[in-house]
């Protein structure tokens, strides 16, 4: 197979007998051999690398998700005739040279979002982000359950008005999920807890309601799910036998007893502020060595804010307009 790349076509000496020694049958195979390996060495490496990579399937998909977009400069070398894998916003596999990577961002697209992402079967890595469209039809397409490798799917800041829908809990290679800062409504789905390679959870930014399923307390990720109007019991996220280092559940409407939390050991971060939680700070608050934020600010807590640890040093704003908490790094005395 002719490679394209010229150092390797002249390792390929042709072994043809000399035209003044040979028959005109022999010297035009010379000379049309002669004119093949000259046209070969000259032409640019990525005419035969669309041949030899890209795989045609995927780029079938390419160029039908192009059709799906508005006006997007960049777009215009997706050219059928050149090599997808050296198209902008796509990335190969080096060794299957399968599509692996596809990132559209500030665009317009119009119609919903296209099924047809769902036939990138290798798709590791799925991007659509800060879309211009004034609205966006439909939902997250059913068939993107297809999409078994996938380890990244963000579709944030767009006006994407609908469900999280449960099949995305059939992505077992998902590790970050991001769909915040669009108009998604309903519950969490609790089928997201059988994502078990998760480690990093963002549905903030939306209009989501309902409890926090029970299942996320299998999972140890990055879970930031603030700006919604989220209810219940957020506690069974807090347990001593967890890996979370960040939860950040401001600004819903969390309704749980805070006197019976159990903090996990390596607990980094967590926001809470803006909720209608009860109860007292526990005294574990202040074994906490890694702990940098505590935010539980515009509550309906009370009693004495524990002493010791990092407590004291996170600010007197991580306790303020609570219902009745005293001490320190507050001014109200107990």
């Amino acid at each position: 197979m002719i490679s394209g790349r010229r150092h390797e076509q002249v390792e390929l000496k042709m072994k043809a007998p000399s035209p003044s020694s040979s028959g005109p049958g022999l010297v035009f195979i010379y000379s049309l051999s002669l004119i093949l390996f000259l046209l070969f060495s000259f032409l640019p490496s990525s005419t035969f690398a669309s041949s030899a990579r890209c795989h045609p399937e995927d780029k079938k998909v390419l160029l039908g998700f192009k059709e799906s977009i508005y006006v997007h400069p960049a777009l215009t070398q997706w050219d059928p005739n050149t090599d997808c894998c050296d198209w902008a916003f796509v990335k190969c596999d080096a060794n299957t040279n399968r599509v692996t990577q596809l990132f559209i961002a500030v665009t317009t697209i119009v119609g919903p979002i296209p099924p047809g992402i769902g036939d990138l079967p290798y798709l590791e890595f799925l991007d659509l982000s800060v879309l211009n469209n004034a609205e966006l039809p439909g939902s997250i397409p059913d068939s993107f359950a297809k999409l078994q490798r996938l380890k990244t799917l963000s579709i944030t800041l767009t006006p994407l008005s609908c469900r999280i829908p449960q099949f995305l809990g059939q992505l077992k290679s998902l590790e970050w999920l991001d769909l915040s800062r669009n108009k998604l409504y309903g519950p969490i789905p609790a089928s997201l807890g059988k994502l078990k390679h998760l480690v990093n959870l963002r549905l903030h930014g939306n209009n989501l309601t309902g409890r926090i399923p029970h299942s996320l307390r299998q999972l140890n990720p990055y879970l930031v799910s603030m700006y919604n109007k989220l209810t219940g019991d957020a506690s069974m996220l807090l347990r001593p036998d967890s890996s979370v280092r960040w939860i950040v559940l401001s600004d819903n409407r969390l309704n749980f007893d805070m006197s019976k939390v159990r903090f996990p050991q390596n607990l980094t971060g967590l926001y809470l502020s803006h909720n209608r939680i009860r109860g007292s700070i526990p005294e574990e608050i202040t074994k906490l060595e890694l702990l940098q934020v505590f935010d539980v600010s515009y509550n309906r807590l009370c009693g004495r804010i524990p002493v010791g640890g990092n407590v004291q040093q996170l600010g007197n704003y991580s306790f303020v307009h609570n219902r009745c908490l005293c001490g320190p790094p507050l001014p109200d005395e107990c």
